[in-house]
């Protein structure tokens, strides 16, 4: 059997006007199928992707935001979201529509070292 590699998806990008957010969460949800160590993280605007209360009738595109409900369901491990991110956008953990783990710089850092594969979107 082959060893389980950890897998980080790396989210940077705001949930719309262009494709990466979506891009990234089907990748993710493509990954749980492989049964790799799969973790989720959220920077800068990536972390509007799950707040709550999205409205994108204006922008004629479909809201996606509810689709990151399914995560731990697929098998993600652990979804983080950085502290500093949210601070800066006036956002709370109570604001997102997942239970997420708010995590530092440090532990960003620690995160990464951790992992054999990060994918940026």
């Amino acid at each position: 059997m082959t060893a389980r590699r950890k897998i980080l998806f790396l989210q940077r990008r705001p949930p719309h006007g262009t494709i990466y957010a979506l891009e990234g969460l089907e990748a993710v949800l493509i990954f749980c199928s492989y049964e790799q160590e799969i973790s989720l993280l959220f920077l800068d605007d990536a972390v509007y992707s799950l707040k709550k209360g999205q409205d994108t009738s204006e922008l004629g595109t479909k809201n996606f935001s509810s689709s990151y409900r399914v995560l731990f369901d697929y098998g993600v491990e652990r979804v983080c979201v950085d502290e500093k991110s949210l601070n800066l956008r006036g956002l709370t953990k109570e604001d997102l529509i997942i239970d997420v783990e708010v995590v530092t710089d440090q532990e960003i850092i620690n995160l990464m070292n951790d992992q054999d594969i990060i994918l940026p979107f």
